[in-house]
């Protein structure tokens, strides 16, 4: 009996001190647990689409592309051929923010799932390249909380965008703290545009802080059209 109570007392003490360490490191950095569950989850996550060499344009594709003159005409081509096939849960492009240390691809949906895997794209909002307010949400403390700084973006802080049609620089304009059904954030404005946004204060969803950034420079990528390279 007195070592089945020390068994039980030892087992007892040793769960009390991994849900403090848990405690500790969800204030401290992120939960880990879902953090171990997200990296395993990213490493089966679909990249076919973040390049032309891995999903080549078709030769119709190819053919309608070279109808198109100016550059603007053939991103938002590209852009909206994209958006139309990469499926929810696949990578669609890559998040960059220097300033955070924030280097994420960023998977098409915004399903509890697809916000698992990392920085989702709305999928009701547009692509880089297509004008209007494009938009992706992250998680702050679970997940590999990609977005958990989020509040330290100040205005002309840089973000970028890199999709396999071009890379697309943002400069930041301000954040904003606004309810959890503020979807007039992801409305288009007159100008492109990128809002991130995540759940605020830290372990609450009871509102979400906003992002928002104004497009200020675009670099086309390098497809091949015909076996050539060329600029999209």
């Amino acid at each position: 009996m007195r070592r089945r109570r020390r068994i039980l007392s030892a087992l007892l003490i040793t769960a009390g001190l991994l849900m403090l360490a848990d405690v500790a490191a969800t204030l401290l950095w992120q939960e880990p647990v879902t953090a171990v569950v997200a990296l395993l989850r990213r490493s089966g996550i679909d990249r076919r689409y973040l390049s032309y060499a891995t999903m080549p344009l078709s030769a119709a594709q190819q053919a309608s592309l070279t109808r198109y003159t100016g550059t603007a005409e053939r991103i938002a081509y590209l852009a909206s051929a994209e958006q139309r096939s990469v499926p929810d849960g696949a990578a669609v492009g890559r998040l960059v923010i220097t300033k955070l240390g924030v280097d994420y691809e960023v998977v098409q949906g915004t399903s509890a799932s697809d916000l698992q895997l990392g920085p989702a794209h709305y999928r009701s909002t547009p692509l880089p390249g297509l004008g209007g307010t494009v938009a992706i949400a992250g998680h702050r403390t679970t997940y590999l909380a990609p977005f958990r700084n989020l509040n330290e973006l100040a205005p002309g802080d840089r973000l970028r965008l890199l999709m396999p049609y071009g890379t697309f620089v943002y400069s930041v304009q301000r954040q904003q703290i606004v309810p959890p059904n503020a979807w007039w954030i992801t409305r288009s404005v007159g100008y492109p545009r990128l809002v991130l946004s995540a759940c605020n204060p830290l372990y609450s969803a009871n509102q979400r802080i906003a992002v928002f950034a104004r497009l200020i420079a675009v670099k086309p990528a390098r497809v091949a059209l015909n076996g050539r390279p060329t600029n999209a």
